[in-house]
């Protein structure tokens, strides 16, 4: 027989138990990075080319979910990683309009720069840096704020270009496509639909050997459709936030078509590889279920 103290004990117990789930997803939000570490040898891969890549994806700056003091913090812990080189994949403003509020460009660009590496720090833009834009997307500007802020930061940003690295006399190509969700449709801006910017064949047009290519493409739904080609060794991508609320693998929105068919994680598919970061931050609305923020550490050649 339950007992009157025994009743209240329960009450208590699904009290709290009540209170924590619903507290857990701002916990997840709050959270210091998981380090996601992936080592494994891509296709096309020139034999004695170890790299050790830092991934940043989806800061989603704002107060007071993503402030500059713990961007700097993350910043710390991605440079503790001691990688080679340093990628950045986009969405560095905030896309949540109602819950957030913006802090300066100039906040978060610098304490990106802080960080360095021997192979250097390199950047993509996302959606979310060009979609709160205005007056990019009114074609009054070329090149969105954030991409401005970031190359006043001395951070180089890649719009559909290429560049030549080496490591221990073994070269690589770190390929840039540019965001392929950029220009939102509606009347106000004369557009339909939603169009991007991206550019696989100007992307590629400067490699000029048989170097294996990493693509940085914020979203994976080049990489979905088939826009990818197979001269790409491993194509990294963030956007997805991993569904951003996860129950058990369901996931009730994406984040566009490409990312309900590559969520987060390893895939290989007929050879062909990606990995999709679960990213830091948040978008619409500022909960996290069932994906830690993470920085993903890449082992390639180990």
């Amino acid at each position: 027989m339950i007992t009157r103290r025994g009743v209240l004990k329960l009450l208590g117990a699904g009290l709290m138990a009540g209170l924590a789930a619903v507290a857990y997803p701002f916990v997840e939000v709050f959270g210091r990075p998981r380090i996601t570490r992936y080592a494994f040898t891509p296709r096309n891969w020139t034999p004695g080319l170890n790299l050790r890549i830092a991934v940043i994806a989806d800061l989603h700056a704002c107060e007071p979910w993503m402030d500059a003091a713990r961007i700097e913090g993350i910043c710390g812990d991605a440079q503790a990683l001691g990688a080679d080189l340093i990628l950045l994949l986009g969405d560095y403003i905030t896309g949540m309009d109602r819950a957030a509020d913006e802090i300066p460009a100039s906040d978060w660009a610098t304490a990106l720069a802080r960080l360095s590496a021997p192979l250097g720090l390199h950047a993509i833009a996302g959606n979310h840096d060009y979609w709160e834009d205005d007056r990019f997307q009114r074609g009054e500007t070329s090149e969105p704020a954030a991409l401005e802020a970031l190359r006043n930061a001395g951070i180089p940003v890649y719009r559909n270009q290429s560049i030549r690295l080496e490591k221990d006399g073994h070269a690589f190509w770190l390929a840039g496509l540019d965001d392929q969700l950029a220009f939102l449709p509606g009347s106000r801006y004369g557009r339909a639909r939603l169009s991007g910017l991206d550019d696989i064949d100007a992307t590629l047009a400067t490699v000029t050997d048989s170097a294996p290519i990493l693509l940085m493409a914020h979203e994976p739904d080049a990489f979905a459709f088939g826009v990818v080609p197979d001269r790409v060794s491993l194509t990294l991508s963030g956007h997805t936030h991993g569904g951003q609320i996860s129950l058990f693998g369901w996931r009730p929105w994406a984040a566009s078509a490409g990312s309900r068919h590559y969520p987060a994680g390893y895939y290989n598919v007929d050879g062909r590889e990606l990995i999709v970061s679960r990213g830091l931050g948040c978008s619409v609305v500022p909960v996290r279920l069932g994906n830690w923020p993470e920085v993903v550490l890449l082992e390639l050649g180990a």
